[in-house]
């Protein structure tokens, strides 16, 4: 029979899940935002002292009409940081990271690869923030009249995005006098799409592009619905079957409980939930499916603060966890706790959690609009095979709760009208060049993922071991080989494309 839960319908961001109330099936939970708010505001992020400039650059709103509001200008946020630079006489490369769908600081902060390759490289560095998020919002920064309605968000859009950044990289490098200097650009995730597109589009700005954990290809008709949680309940089963037997019955045993008398009041004790008039077995069960997920992106083999404070391998540690618990009477909701707590309370200066904070530290909120209108990733589809409830994706879903939130209708093949995805070996091998796609198969994003080389200058570079863009991360002594292979092999290819580009420089003139 199967499991009905209380869900809201959400939409899901490669950070971020957005939950909208509505009355239809959801997609995956919301972004945890509400981890531990104290502790959000107080620690510091995953990175060494990463130092950078905030500067702001006046950008145009439309690049692609021409009606009267099309030239309006808004301040779009970038960080420098030409410590290592070689300067512009001598050509030297510039690094720059096309911003995901949040504040650019916390992407870079989290992107130590670029300023650990920055001196042997002599790179100037850049970070440049997506428009309407962060402190880049459109409509003179009057982030309320940005996200009004659909005629302001409509301004929203990944090739709108995109125009910005080639525009800025080419003002700074005139501004610099560093015309014939060589761009690489480097994205992860959403962003990473974002890099591998722009060198697509405009190859006559950047010579290559390093598109970590970028899936490309999760779009419709080009992917199962199913796939993204089939890998996360891989993950966990593969460090122990009885873990997801745990993990997979959890939801009926939610319920049965809840629906019990002093069932709530036990779970809300149980998992140690802060007061709430709200409480219920839905919310429950969307902040146990927000932790299985995000853990499974971030399953590092390394301590990390990226998402949440987490050890090295917490997906192992959550198993180890569900194995160690003592046996007593509400066993399972004990085992359940322990195995969330790593996620939600690893460092354990939480004493409760709540569930009603819908906060967004890192300025997310703007993906809802993309989810409606182009980004129409199909996720949360789940099998009988899954640790999360039997669910099948539904895209009149979700053009139903666009058209009633936004009364926009979502475009579910304009992505790949405008970038490509079908035959894409076939269409990239013939069209484009120099782009690293690196993709961790741990990673539930992974299924979306270019996995097989493309041509000589379009590598695929897989690591069964790897999670969402860990190349991309700060290095550590305790980083295994494999990850040191990983970037050693993107270094390697990155020199390559920078060394062809000074022969053809020196040839032509």
């Amino acid at each position: 029979m199967a499991i009905q839960l209380h869900f809201t319908l959400i939409f899901f961001s490669l950070f971020l899940v957005s939950s909208f109330t509505f009355p239809l099936p959801p997609i995956l939970p919301r972004f945890p935002s509400s981890i531990v708010s104290a502790e959000l505001k107080q620690r510091s992020h995953s990175a060494p002292n990463t130092p950078y400039r905030t500067k702001f650059f006046t950008q145009i709103l439309d690049h692609f009409n021409f009606n009267p509001q099309s030239n309006h200008l808004f301040q779009q946020r970038y960080l420098i940081n030409d410590t290592f630079w070689g300067g512009a006489k001598n050509n030297a490369p510039i690094f720059v990271y096309t911003g995901n769908e949040g504040n650019i600081e916390w992407f870079t902060q989290n992107t130590g690869f670029m300023f650990e390759n920055a001196p042997s490289f002599h790179a100037l560095l850049l970070f440049i923030e997506h428009r309407f998020y962060g402190k880049s919002i459109p409509f003179g920064g009057n982030r309320k009249l940005a996200y009004a309605n659909a005629t302001t968000l409509g301004y929203l859009s990944s090739t709108q995005a995109l125009a910005d950044y080639a525009t800025l990289i080419i003002d700074l490098k005139k501004n610099l006098s560093a015309t014939d200097s060589p761009v690489v650009v480097f994205g992860g995730s959403y962003g990473g799409m974002l890099a591998a597109w722009f060198r697509m589009k405009y190859p006559h700005v950047a010579i290559g592009a390093l598109a970590s954990s970028a899936p490309i290809l999760h779009f419709m008709d080009l992917v199962s619905p199913d796939i993204f949680n089939s890998i996360i309940s891989q993950d966990f089963r593969s460090e122990s079957e009885n873990c997801y037997k745990v993990l997979k019955g959890s939801w009926k045993l939610i319920e049965h409980t809840a629906n019990k008398p002093g069932g709530l009041e036990l779970l809300q004790k149980s998992f140690r939930i802060c007061k709430s008039n709200d409480f219920g077995a839905g919310s429950l069960e969307g902040w146990l499916r927000t932790a299985w997920v995000y853990t499974a992106m971030t399953d590092y083999p390394t301590p990390s603060n990226f998402l949440n404070p987490l050890p090295a391998y917490p997906i192992k540690k959550m198993c180890e966890a569900i194995e160690g618990t003592r046996k007593e009477k509400n066993d399972e909701l004990e085992k359940l706790y322990a195995a969330v707590s790593i996620f939600y309370n690893h460092t354990g200066t939480a004493t409760c959690f709540d569930l009603d904070d819908d906060s967004d530290p890192h300025d997310l909120g703007g993906w809802q609009w993309q989810a409606c209108t182009e980004m129409i990733m199909p996720v949360g589809g789940s099998n009988k095979h899954s640790i999360f409830p039997e669910y099948k994706w539904s895209y009149e879903d979700r053009e139903s709760a666009c058209q009633y939130f936004y009364n926009v209708t979502p475009r579910p093949h304009w992505i790949t009208t405008e970038f490509g995805g079908h035959a894409i070996q076939t269409v990239l091998k013939s069209s484009a060049s120099n782009i690293i796609f690196f993709n961790g198969l741990r990673d539930p994003w992974s299924g979306g993922g270019v996995l097989k080389n493309i041509s000589k200058s379009i590598v695929a570079l897989v690591e069964k071991r790897g999670a969402h863009h860990v190349d991309l991360r700060y290095s550590t002594k305790e980083d295994p080989k494999w990850l040191k292979d990983v970037r050693r092999q993107e270094v390697k290819i990155i020199a390559s494309w920078i060394s062809q580009y000074y022969q053809d420089l020196h040839s032509n003139n």
